[in-house]
């Protein structure tokens, strides 16, 4: 053993071939902690004194190769100066520029994931193999930054500029086959060929058939591109990744800035701006909010592991009631992570109708190659319709998804509760309806919890998972435990009207309802927030929730807390609702639908809308962009406020990641919490008092106001 430390060891093999080996002890997977970074700057050390050395072979001794930075070190550069930020890219791009300048051939065995940092060593390599069960890609710009440690350096002069930026841009990870396309690695191999393939290319190289020194003088140049095809290069580059990326994400169209201004450049200078440019980005709201999301996540998913591992029974069969687009959408969803789920109806329409909704999804995973026919047939048997109980005896979770109404909920409930075992759990996909009132109806409360979806099933990754009085801890661990194995994310929220999300959802659509009855236009609304950052304005999205759906929540929501949330006038969506404007799903609502030339219903103007409206709203008139803003959030703001303060959710991280994935708030902006704690609490209630004749939704909870005193933050 040449070197040993707990995150690197350097060994000799025969023939002058040295292995250095990451492997961190006490970690599941290897990634650049300072200690790793500090390992690789002594491994290389010790390298330096070894004599006869022909070759070297960078390894892992995990199942991935390196998943890139420790992000919780990360977080610590947020507010730090740039010259803190560029000693943290300083020492390891040193590191890298050691291993690509030793005077030996090194090749980079990548076994499993190497993202971020764990693709740029590979890329200070000379060369790579890569096994065809792994992924390599740069995600920097998920996390609001760019590759620190020679990424934009390296990769756009081994694969051209417009590939470069396209990985780097979009953060996407790529399969063997697409990098070996692209020329991001050498060679591809099957797991268990991927070390003798590997030393096969060193050997190639140890007696000079291939020629790494070659290789070395490419990523150190400056980019072979006259001035013309430069302009011309990068012109179109930046027009597109403008376009993709939007005025809010920055880090991508700084990863073609940094290119663009580095390539006629050598190595050092590059990576000189790329330091400047990693900097400026580390320093932004929308790199700590999107690190803070990173974090979130992870907790997020911690919690839900813990759950499961409660859970005294595995979920190995489910079943759903009522089929149609919901339960179709949940049987697909089932059956497609493994999971093999009954679907029950009491006609053959619905039946009929959630088959078809699997099929579509299905058929869709196959016209795009990520599924093949015969994976569809598999899933498609792991689908079992039915118009009785048959059966259902032999599950370990029943998933109730019938009409949005209470006396029908309790029915089938009821009657479920007496075809299945005595430790089955029984969940309701309810969106409003309390789960103390749906238990009830149960001779076993305990075994009966909230297991809310998100429409559409297959794309929204949130599951409320909801606690009543009497549920145990069981049923909400396997709850848990099943919407972990359909690749969702879950989130367990105490039981009260509209539960988490729904109940923070709809203050934000009161703030709405009194703009439009003030005057404002709700197209002009719709323009402000969706450029604020929401994927669309509160006017389109009760358009595509449903105007019925939104009326008859709002009501629910209402009764529950008639102090903030009944209106005393009739809003806009009442008189929608009154003109069987439902939205999309009949073509009209706030807006007027058509369907366009691929049957997409196309958004537009309807005259008709603003004259429904006129006898119950203020005349119209302009409000100002920041005015709009906090009439709309602030009202959602207080609610989540009082949701952490009450219990309702058990953290602000969880309760911001609800929302992300439940309704789409912007991302770079982190979350409720994470932007109240950017704008700060101070100008929060500086806008509360603006609005305080609003109503109570407006105010600070005794919470808000007892952090504001302290100074204290959400995060």
């Amino acid at each position: 053993m040449i070197y040993q430390s707990d995150a690197i060891t350097l060994r000799r093999h025969d023939d002058g071939i040295l292995e250095m080996q990451f492997d961190l002890k006490g970690e599941s997977v290897n990634k650049f902690n300072q200690q790793t970074v500090q390992a690789l700057t002594d491994a290389l050390d010790a390298l330096d004194g070894e004599q006869d050395v022909r070759g070297l072979l960078v390894t892992s001794g995990k199942g991935v190769f390196i998943v890139g930075a420790d992000i919780t070190e990360f977080t610590s550069l947020f507010g730090s100066a740039s010259d803190d930020i560029g000693g943290f890219t300083a020492h390891n791009n040193a590191n890298f520029n050691r291993l690509q300048n030793l005077p030996y051939p090194t090749i980079a065995v990548i076994n499993g994931f190497a993202m971020g940092g764990g693709l740029e060593i590979c890329l200070a390599c000379d060369f790579r193999v890569m096994s065809t069960a792994a992924k390599i890609g740069l995600p920097e710009t998920k996390l609001g930054i760019l590759p620190g440690w020679g990424g934009t350096v390296r990769l756009p002069r081994m694969i051209g500029v417009d590939e470069a930026v396209m990985w780097m841009a979009t953060g996407k990870d790529h399969r063997a086959e697409e990098a070996l396309k692209a020329g991001a690695v050498d060679a591809i191999a099957a797991p268990e060929q991927l070390r003798d393939v590997a030393l096969a290319t060193l050997g190639q190289a140890m007696d000079g058939k291939l020629d790494y020194a070659k290789r070395r003088e490419v990523k150190s140049s400056p980019m072979p591109l006259n001035d013309t095809e430069a302009m011309m290069s990068f012109f179109t580059v930046r027009a597109g990744v403008v376009q993709q990326a939007g005025k809010n994400y920055p880090a991508p169209v700084k990863i073609v800035d940094v290119i663009s201004k580095a390539y006629t450049m050598g190595l050092e200078d590059a990576l000189k701006v790329e330091a400047e440019g990693f900097a400026e980005l580390a320093t932004t709201d929308v790199a700590a909010a999107m690190v803070g999301l990173f974090l979130n996540d992870q907790l997020l998913g911690k919690v839900a592991k813990g759950w499961e591992k409660k859970a005294e029974k595995k979920v190995e069969r489910a079943a759903v009631l009522g089929a149609g687009i919901m339960g179709g959408g949940i049987a697909y969803q089932s059956a497609l992570k493994g999971v093999p789920i009954r679907m029950k109806d009491i006609n053959q329409a619905g039946i009929d109708l959630g088959l078809s909704e699997a099929n579509k999804l299905l058929a869709k995973r196959v016209s795009r190659g990520r599924m093949t026919p015969d994976q569809m047939g598999d899933v498609l048997n792991n689908i079992d319709p039915q118009l009785s109980y048959e059966g259902f005896d032999d599950v370990d979770i029943v998933v109730e998804a019938v009409v949005e109404n209470p006396k029908v909920k309790h029915a089938v409930l009821a009657e479920t509760e007496k075809h299945i075992r005595d430790d089955a759990i029984l969940a309701s996909n309810t969106s409003t309806i309390s789960i103390d009132f749906l238990a009830e109806a149960l001779e076993r409360p305990e075994n009966f919890v909230g297991m809310h979806f998100f429409n559409p099933v297959h794309a929204m990754p949130l599951v409320e998972v909801i606690r009543g009085e009497k549920s145990s801890d069981e049923a909400v661990a396997r709850t848990v435990a099943y919407a972990n194995k359909m690749g969702k994310k879950a989130v367990v929220v105490n039981n009260c009207p509209g539960f988490l999300v729904n109940r923070v959802l709809f203050p934000y659509f009161d703030g709405f309802s009194k703009l439009v009855r003030d005057g404002a236009d709700f197209q002009a609304v719709d323009k402000v927030m969706e450029k604020w950052g929401w994927p669309m304005g509160p006017a389109y999205l009760s358009d595509v929730v449903g105007i019925d759906t939104g009326v008859h929540a709002a009501g629910v929501m209402a009764e529950g807390f008639p102090d903030r949330m009944k209106l005393d006038f009739k809003t806009a969506t009442e008189t929608m609702f009154e003109n069987d404007r439902l939205g999309q799903k009949n073509g009209k609502g706030f807006y007027a639908y058509v369907p366009d030339k691929r049957g997409k219903p196309k958004k537009t103007v309807d005259e008709e809308s603003y004259a429904l409206i006129a006898p119950h709203v203020a005349e119209r008139r302009e409000f100002e962009r920041d005015d709009i803003i906090f009439r709309m959030m602030l009202p959602m703001c207080t609610e989540l406020a009082r949701c952490l303060e009450e219990g309702i959710v058990g953290s602000a991280a969880e309760a911001d990641l609800a929302l992300l994935y439940g309704i789409g708030f912007p991302p770079f902006r982190g979350g409720v919490f994470r932007w109240m704690d950017t704008v700060g609490l101070a100008t929060i209630a500086e806008q509360s008092a603006k609005f305080a004749d609003l109503g109570k939704s407006y105010e600070l909870t005794d919470g808000m106001q007892a952090m504001l005193a302290d100074g204290k933050t959400y995060y």
